[in-house]
C-alpha cells in the first residue's frame, strides 16, 4: 500500500511551511480552548494572561494545565511513534501498538495493581494511581518495553518486517489473555484497570507531564536524524541498502525510540487508539512522504487532535466524563475503514 505522495515530487517549500505554521496556530487554539472550557468557563483573554503570568487563575494553571499539557504530549508521542512505525514497516496502517506495546503496558499496570495495590473504589477517584504515583506507571512502561523486546526476539531482529508484525500480534494476544486473567482474580479492581485500558487523561500530574516532555525531547531529535533512513525505506529495503546505510542498526534505533515514546504515553494515559494511525496518514497527504517534515508535523497534529478529543471527552456528558480512548476510536474507526476501502480501489 502506498505511503502517500512519492518523494520524487516533493511539495513546494512554502506549502510545507504553511502547513506547519497552521498546525502551530491550531495547537495554540486547542490550548486556549482546553484551558478555558469546563465546569467554570474562563474567557480566552484571561487564559492567555494566566499563561503569561499576568494574572493569577488557579483553575487554569493548577487544575487544567497539567491535564491539557499531558494530552498534548501523549498525542504528540503517539503520532510521532506512529509516523516512525509507518515509515519502518512501509505501511500506512501501522500504528504505535503494532509490536505489542499497548498490551505490555496494560499487563504491567495490572501486575502493579495486583502486587502492590489492593485498593478498591471508583476509578473516578483514581485512588490506586494516587497511592502509587510511580509504581503503576513504571510497571506499565517496563511492560511495554518488555513486550517489544520479546517481539524483536521472536522475530529474530528488525530486518524481517512481516515476522515482526506476526510476532507482535502473538505477543499482544498472549498478554491480553494474561491481563484478563489477572483482572478476574481481583474483581474489585476490574473497573479501575478497565477504565485505564480505555484511555484516561484525568489523572495526569506534573511529574507525568515532566516525564513525557523529557522522553519527547530525547526521541524527537533522534527520529528526525533518522528521517533520511525512513525516506530511503519508503523506496524499498533493497534501495535503502544500496545507499550504504547500516539498515539493521538504524531500524533498531528507530524502533527503540518509537517504543520509548509509546511506552511512556500508554503508561501515563492508558491505551488511546487511532491517534498514531490517523494523524501521520492524514498529514502525509498534505505534506508528502518526506519524513524531515512529516515527523515534526505529526508531533503538532497529534497534540492538537488529542487535546480537542480530551476536551470533548470531559464536556459531552458533563458533569460526567468519557474515556478519551472511546472518542478517538469513534473518530479513527471510520477513517480506518476509509483506508481499507481506498486500498481496495488502488
Amino acid at each position: 500500500m502506498a505511503l502517500g505522495r512519492p518523494l520524487t515530487r516533493p511539495l513546494p517549500w512554502g506549502q510545507r511551511v504553511a502547513v506547519l505554521a497552521g498546525l502551530v496556530l491550531l495547537l495554540f487554539l486547542a490550548l486556549v480552548l482546553g484551558l478555558g472550557i469546563g465546569a467554570v468557563a474562563v474567557p480566552p483573554v484571561e487564559v492567555v494572561r494566566a499563561l503569561l503570568g499576568l494574572e493569577a487563575n488557579p483553575i487554569v494553571t493548577e487544575l487544567r494545565l497539567p491535564r491539557v499539557l499531558g494530552a498534548m504530549l501523549v498525542g504528540a508521542a503517539l503520532a510521532l511513534s506512529g509516523a516512525a512505525y509507518q515509515g519502518l514497516f512501509r505501511n500506512p496502517l501501522a500504528d504505535p501498538y503494532l509490536m505489542g506495546s499497548a498490551a505490555g503496558a496494560a499487563f504491567g499496570v495490572v501486575v502493579a495493581v495486583s502486587w502492590l495495590g489492593g485498593f478498591s473504589g471508583a476509578f473516578a477517584q483514581h485512588a490506586i494511581f494516587e497511592r502509587l504515583p510511580f509504581s503503576a506507571t513504571w510497571f506499565g512502561f517496563l511492560g511495554a518495553l518488555a513486550a517489544v523486546a520479546l517481539t524483536l526476539l521472536l522475530a529474530g531482529g528488525a530486518s524481517r518486517t512481516q515476522d515482526l508484525i506476526l510476532a507482535g500480534v502473538v505477543v499482544g494476544s498472549v498478554l491480553v489473555s494474561l491481563t484478563s486473567y489477572l483482572m478476574l482474580q481481583g474483581a474489585d479492581r476490574v473497573r479501575a484497570v478497565f477504565a485505564y485500558t480505555l484511555g484516561n487523561l484525568s489523572f495526569m500530574s506534573w511529574p507525568g507531564v515532566g516525564l513525557l516532555g523529557l522522553y519527547l525531547l530525547l526521541t524527537l531529535p533522534l527520529l528526525w536524524l533518522l528521517s533520511r533512513t525512513l525516506n530511503a525505506l519508503s523506496l524499498g529495503e533493497e534501495t535503502a541498502r544500496s545507499l550504504g546505510l547500516p539498515l539493521e542498526r538504524l531500524k533498531l534505533l528507530a524502533i527503540g525510540a518509537a517504543t520509548l515514546l509509546t511506552a511512556a504515553a500508554v503508561a501515563q494515559a492508558g491505551i488511546i487508539g487511532f491517534v498514531g494511525l490517523v494523524v501521520p496518514h492524514a498529514l502525509r497527504r498534505l505534506l508528502g512522504g518526506d519524513y524531515r517534515y512529516l515527523l515534526p508535523a505529526s508531533v503538532l497534529g497529534g497534540a492538537v487532535l488529542l487535546t480537542l478529543a480530551d476536551l470533548l471527552a470531559r464536556t459531552l456528558v458533563a458533569p460526567g466524563e468519557l474515556p478519551v480512548g472511546i472518542l478517538t476510536t469513534l473518530l479513527g474507526g471510520p477513517f480506518f475503514l476509509y483506508l481499507l476501502w481506498r486500498g481496495r480501489r488502488v
